[in-house]
């Protein structure tokens, strides 16, 4: 199956996203067994990691802070992914902690609600205003002690 896949209903769509859930979750737990020890990279290392996308993020295309970023595994450490530089890319921690150990096709659903849903929000639909809420709620709750932004600051 494809991100690109149109669905006749909710259920059959709902049904793909539970079996994309189970297979990546059937991966990291199948690869417990065979996972090693994390290795610290060196720092010459993490220059050819940084070096591999002339500094930017490899998820979101961002300029990276040559001192905060993650190297991100190509092939999830979750799953047996390796600890080489082979295997790594960088990318900023808020995209390589919510980027995961997804596989390509899920991920790409990710997306692709994401985008559709952030024009809902955008656009303020019925649908849009509802999530929205329901999301800034839900990054209240996840941030616990951070002040959130008013509609009144971002437009100073």
């Amino acid at each position: 199956m494809q991100a690109d896949q149109v669905f006749t209903d909710v259920n059959a769509f709902a049904l793909v996203l539970r079996e994309l859930h189970a297979h990546r979750r059937g991966r990291v737990v199948s690869g417990r067994s065979e996972r090693t020890q994390r290795a610290l990279l060196t720092k010459a290392d993490r220059g050819k990691v940084l070096a591999k996308t002339a500094g930017r993020c490899h998820i979101c295309g961002g300029i990276i802070n040559a001192d905060d970023w993650q190297a991100d595994h190509v092939l999830a450490h979750s799953t047996g992914g390796a600890h080489s530089v082979d295997n790594y890319l960088p990318a900023h921690s808020i995209c390589n902690n919510y980027r995961w150990h997804y596989d390509a096709e899920e991920f790409q659903w990710i997306l692709k609600l994401g985008v559709w849903l952030r024009t809902q929000i955008e656009r303020g639909t019925t649908i849009g205003e509802e999530v929205g809420e329901k999301f800034c709620e839900h990054e209240r709750r996840r941030a616990g002690r951070r002040k959130p932004i008013s509609s009144k600051q971002e437009t100073q």
